[in-house]
């Protein structure tokens, strides 16, 4: 009989790869260029505290040459869906710390990501009407405490209120500084606030903050800079999809937003761009490459929400290191594996990713149970079957 470790050991070579080589991040040495990606999972209070068994669930995943750590938000209107993380008040602080001090404990290194849902919410999950660049409201439904609803029309935010979302960033990630976390990365990707100002369909304004590409990124360099402005700009990262048209994004002109971004934050210093759906044969990348000089995080284009390439994005990961990208984030592939790192090094099979609905559901399952190698050869030398 063959078993899982007979296969992990003889039918598989370990990998040499630039993704196991170390590497900086400002004052942090990573041991590994892996970066566990942030993914919401949903297994907070439903006041945003983070519950213990998520320090279980980073400590797993230590490993990794950074985690940043799932969307967490600055403020209370800007909670997306039920059991989000968020990071505006004291015991949201505290209930962070039990994560970071565990996760430090193994050995490891986080960031964690402030995201402001916008019009991404719903009243039955925060109390409140959300808020968003225009009044626009999302092509879909929400996730309630209830089930799915309709999207509400957000309120457009006033001047006052852009103000204070900006301080409320800067709060936050003041806050997540104090949790013990080694710096922040604001979430300008996936439909969220910041994207929703980046975007022409989203963004409707007529003042200092629509209409030309410099009026639409202003929102973002002014959380950017506020964000640097707070915790120093070697804590921050920051994060972008561009042309990416998930939660009903539409920009528009996807080819002059992001230079003129990168443009307008090449004097601040960040530790890091993060690119969402990095793809080494689309020009932009390479454009954006050329004109981010520093630390580049790119998250390989997989299937979704098909299954993983089997060996969990490692070759396309190892593509774009040959572009030029820093480092290498993966989502799903590090929720299935605690020991990612360890499996990729020595070309041990990986674990499929379970029924997506476990990702959100809470408890264990499709969380904090996916097994280890030793545990899997454990398991294998106590059976009866593989005497």
């Amino acid at each position: 009989m063959t078993t899982y470790a007979d296969e992990a050991t003889t039918a598989n070579a370990p990998v040499t790869s630039r993704l196991f080589e170390p590497a900086s991040l400002g004052d942090l040495r990573l041991p590994n260029r892996l970066v566990m990606a942030p993914m919401t999972r949903n297994r907070a209070a439903a006041d945003g505290v983070p519950q213990p068994i998520m320090a279980t669930y980073y400590a797993q995943r230590a490993s990794a040459g950074l985690i940043i750590a799932e969307a967490s938000t600055p403020n209370a209107v800007g909670q997306t869906y039920p059991n989000i993380t968020a990071i505006h008040d004291r015991a949201h602080v505290a209930g962070w710390r039990q994560v970071t001090d565990a996760v430090r404990a193994a050995g490891g290194r986080m960031f964690l990501q402030l995201q402001h849902g916008g019009r991404v919410g719903h009243p039955d999950n925060s109390g409140l009407v959300p808020v968003a660049p225009s009044p626009v409201p999302l092509p879909d439904t929400i996730f309630t405490p209830s089930g799915h609803q309709p999207a509400v029309v957000p309120r457009e935010m006033t001047i006052d209120e852009i103000h204070a979302t900006v301080a409320d960033f800067a709060a936050a990630a003041r806050n997540a500084v104090d949790a013990g976390f080694a710096g922040v990365e604001v979430h300008g990707a996936n439909g969220y606030l910041i994207h929703q100002f980046l975007a022409g369909g989203t963004n409707h304004r007529t003042d200092a903050y629509g209409g030309s590409v410099a009026g639409r990124i202003r929102f973002a360099v002014e959380v950017v800079k506020a964000v640097a402005d707070a915790v120093g700009p070697e804590r921050v990262g920051l994060r972008i999809a561009p042309g990416l048209t998930v939660n009903g994004i539409e920009e528009g002109d996807t080819g002059a937003i992001y230079p003129a971004l990168l443009d307008a934050l090449a004097d601040v210093g960040m530790a890091y761009l993060h690119v969402v759906f990095a793809d080494p044969g689309q020009p932009l990348f390479h454009d954006l490459r050329r004109r981010w000089q520093g630390t580049l995080i790119a998250n390989p284009m997989l299937p979704w929400p098909g299954p993983l390439p089997a060996d969990g994005g490692r070759r396309e990961g190892e593509r774009l290191l040959a572009a030029g990208a820093d480092l290498i984030s993966l989502g799903r592939a590090f929720l299935a594996n605690p020991d990612l790192v360890e499996r990729l090094r020595t070309g041990a099979p990986l674990n499929p990713v379970r029924d997506t609905g476990l990702m959100y559901v809470g408890g264990e399952s499709g969380y904090t149970d996916y097994p280890t190698l030793d545990a899997v050869r454990r398991a294998e030398t106590l059976s009866p079957a593989a005497a």
